[in-house]
């Protein structure tokens, strides 16, 4: 008996909810502590005493989460994907209807394409200017208007 319950029972429920959490988060969390479950089930249905079952689920969930985790984690890189409206930040670009953070207006043209945009900080820029795209915050380019000779085309 394990907390009042059927070891055999405990490890299965043990595997169970580290499978689902895995599944759940696929960041390799859950994995490790389901071997060392099912290595602790074995050794219940062998007789292994409680601490002795304990023991191997902690050493070996311990040494796959510890050894095993990194080998595969670089195969499951969860990193940033550029995509193609990444290219247009930096780019210059052409305002096509007058941007007007207030009343929510305003597009640009760059490489080709017509983009919803919003000034960085909120000051109106006139159709025909020159802006320079800042970053991308959903569907709307946030501009800068570009600046020469100390002024503000």
């Amino acid at each position: 008996m394990l907390f009042g319950i059927d070891s055999l029972y405990f490890w299965l429920a043990v595997i169970i909810i580290s499978i689902a959490a895995e599944a759940a988060t696929l960041g390799l969390c859950g994995i490790w502590f389901a071997a060392g479950g099912a290595a602790a089930l074995v050794a219940a249905t062998f007789g292994a005493s409680i601490w002795m079952q304990l023991v191997i689920f902690v050493l070996l969930s311990a040494v796959m989460l510890l050894l095993v985790r990194p080998l595969f984690s670089r195969f499951l890189k969860a990193g940033r994907q550029a995509t193609n409206a990444d290219r247009i930040i930096g780019q210059s670009a052409v305002v096509t209807e007058p941007i007007d953070n207030l009343a929510e207006t305003g597009a640009v043209r760059v490489l080709g394409k017509e983009w919803t945009a919003r000034t960085k900080d909120g000051t109106p820029v006139p159709a025909g200017a020159r802006v320079t795209i800042l970053e991308i915050r959903g569907v709307k380019a946030i501009v800068q208007k570009i600046e020469t000779n100390g002024e503000k085309e």
